[in-house]
């Protein structure tokens, strides 16, 4: 299995709670070839500080962002200014509760890399996402 493709995600709750062990952890999972995503981005009072100094590969942008962005000028701003600063780290970005086309349209323009939530799929057990992930790998369960 290629390591790359696990992606862990962490709170920046979790992060600060202890910087140090968590960036120990995360640069010592990496180091396994495995990549991580900093999750809840934007509702932390000193999230770009964290950005700058966790090696976290993502962004996961929170969902309170995402809900009504088509509706919502403060959120499209906000947005935007997300995936710039992201983009200038040289992280990836992740909208979270993507739910209708108008909302993945504006993340599209936004240069937003990865979307998760209805709209793309709905949530699955384990046992059947490792069971999709061996059958695309011609593996046998």
């Amino acid at each position: 299995m290629d390591n790359s493709k696990v992606i862990f995600e962490i709170t920046e709750t979790a992060a600060v709670t202890d910087f140090a062990v968590a960036n120990g952890m995360i640069l010592a999972i990496k180091e396994l070839g495995c990549r991580f995503a900093l999750d809840d981005f934007g509702i932390g009072f000193s999230s770009f500080y964290y950005l700058k100094r966790l090696p976290v590969d993502y962004l996961k942008i929170d969902g309170s962002f995402i809900r009504q962005l088509s509706d919502s000028l403060d959120d499209q701003l906000i947005v935007r200014a997300m995936s710039q600063v992201a983009a200038g780290f040289g992280k990836q970005t992740i909208a979270e509760y993507v739910e209708t086309q108008a909302t993945l349209d504006l993340l599209r323009e936004y240069g937003i890399d990865f979307a998760q939530g209805y709209l793309i799929s709905e949530p699955r057990s384990e046992e059947e996402t490792f069971y999709r992930v061996l059958l695309k790998q011609n593996l046998s369960p």
